[in-house]
């Protein structure tokens, strides 16, 4: 039998059952502005603390000086005006601190767990997300969400909804966690492949000798140690001034940290410049640009060789690019175990930075021999293509599943799908 319906005059939500209320959340719970003094012994939550979409708690080596900060209770519902898209809402089961980026919830008219999906609806996320202020740190403000709509069935049929979607979503982040990890072991394997093959050559009847370097152990008898200052030249990138930013058309391209992603050229976060360039900082064919200075440690040395179609381009002052003959093979070796390595060597607890010179003292085992190096870059093409093809798999399934978690969320949460039995 169809369930009747209503409208609710709100676009994102839609129709709703008939039975159901519609009420601002203002109306519905309370917002929170309690504060208090934040002592080590006590609980912290800051946003990298929570999982986004799931509402799980992760531990993080962040640590929070004593001072005055917001206060939760147990059984609060928390979520995070900073970024919503990030999708970061929990329910408490203790008291304890936590940053201003977050809206804290108490005594919602029925069952918490219900409000707690519906803020983690895609509808609500959207809706919020597009209120944000702030270009570098967008955040939504109270004063707009709680103006927004809510629809609410029975607390009896809350508390239904509630325990139906707990168990669903539940199978559906293991499902995720565990394509998440199978994601995780490719790309280690890929590393694996690249660093033996990169230190011990295609030939495995070759005699060996020792390479001096903990990370490379035997290499091939006829391959060399050199340092990359011997084999071709580094260039830091362009500094700019915020009025040198133009539209796509109007100006050069500079391609900057968020550019590389997974070991290849990306186009989704773009800037682009009219000033001087210099000659030497525009692009070439086979450049390797690698980023030499991030906030993240994690994010020193990534990089990616530079396409045809890209060439004549040029790169920010947080990258640098280094210009070799043995680019091909050398882009491998530094897509190895090599920075695990050498990272500890030149990076400190507050500079996280590639300089020229650490980048020339950094060794590498290399064939001189172009055609064999032409043999192994082949060989790492061919198996790392396939390896990339699994992640892309294993990354799809992940995100339709994610999707269908999105969608399940939203149609019970408003009443386009009913729990039954």
């Amino acid at each position: 039998m169809t369930e009747a319906m209503k409208t609710s005059g709100v676009d994102w939500i839609g129709n709703i059952p008939s039975d159901w209320s519609l009420k601002k959340i203002r109306f519905a719970t309370t917002i929170r502005t309690e504060v208090g003094k934040y002592t080590p012994e006590n609980v912290f939550i800051g946003l990298e603390n929570v999982e986004g979409s799931t509402g799980r708690l992760i531990e993080t080596e962040s640590e929070y000086e004593e001072g005055i900060y917001d206060v939760f209770r147990k059984g609060d519902v928390l979520f995070s005006k900073l970024r919503p898209y990030l999708e970061k809402a929990f329910i408490s089961d203790f008291d304890g601190f936590c940053t201003g980026e977050f809206v804290i919830f108490r005594g919602f008219e029925g069952d918490k767990r219900f409000l707690f999906y519906f803020l983690l609806s895609h509808g609500f996320i959207e809706i919020v997300n597009a209120s944000t202020y702030g270009a570098k740190m967008p955040r939504a403000s109270w004063d707009y969400i709680k103006n927004l709509n809510v629809p609410l069935p029975c607390s009896a049929e809350q508390q239904a909804i509630a325990a139906f979607l707990y168990d669903r979503c539940g199978q559906i982040d293991v499902i995720v966690a565990d394509l998440e990890r199978q994601v995780e072991i490719l790309r280690q394997y890929k590393k694996a492949l690249i660093t033996e093959t990169v230190t011990k050559g295609l030939d495995k009847t070759a005699p060996m000798k020792g390479s001096g370097i903990d990370w490379i152990g035997e290499m091939p008898m006829h391959w060399e140690m050199k340092r990359l200052k011997f084999l071709g030249s580094a260039r830091n990138g362009l500094t700019y001034a915020p009025e040198d930013v133009v539209d796509e058309d109007k100006g050069t391209l500079v391609l900057r940290s968020s550019n590389i992603q997974n070991d290849r050229l990306t186009f989704d976060d773009n800037v682009y410049v009219n000033c001087r360039i210099p000659k030497e900082i525009v692009l070439q064919e086979n450049d390797l640009l690698i980023c030499s200075r991030n906030g993240s440690q994690a994010l020193i040395g990534k990089c990616a060789l530079i396409d045809e179609k890209t060439a004549g381009q040029t790169y920010g002052a947080f990258m640098c690019v280094y210009r070799s003959r043995y680019n091909k093979f050398i882009h491998y070796v530094f897509l190895s175990d090599i920075f695990s390595y050498y990272l500890g060597t030149f990076l400190t607890s507050t500079v996280n930075q590639l300089t020229n010179l650490n980048l020339y003292n950094i060794q590498i085992p290399i064939p001189m021999d172009l055609n064999e190096q032409q043999a192994i870059v082949e060989f790492l093409d061919h198996k790392c293509a396939e390896v990339d093809d699994l992640i892309a798999e294993k990354q799809k399934a992940a995100e339709t599943m994610r999707q269908y978690k999105k969608s399940l969320i939203y149609e019970y949460v408003t009443g386009k799908k009913r729990v039954t039995g």
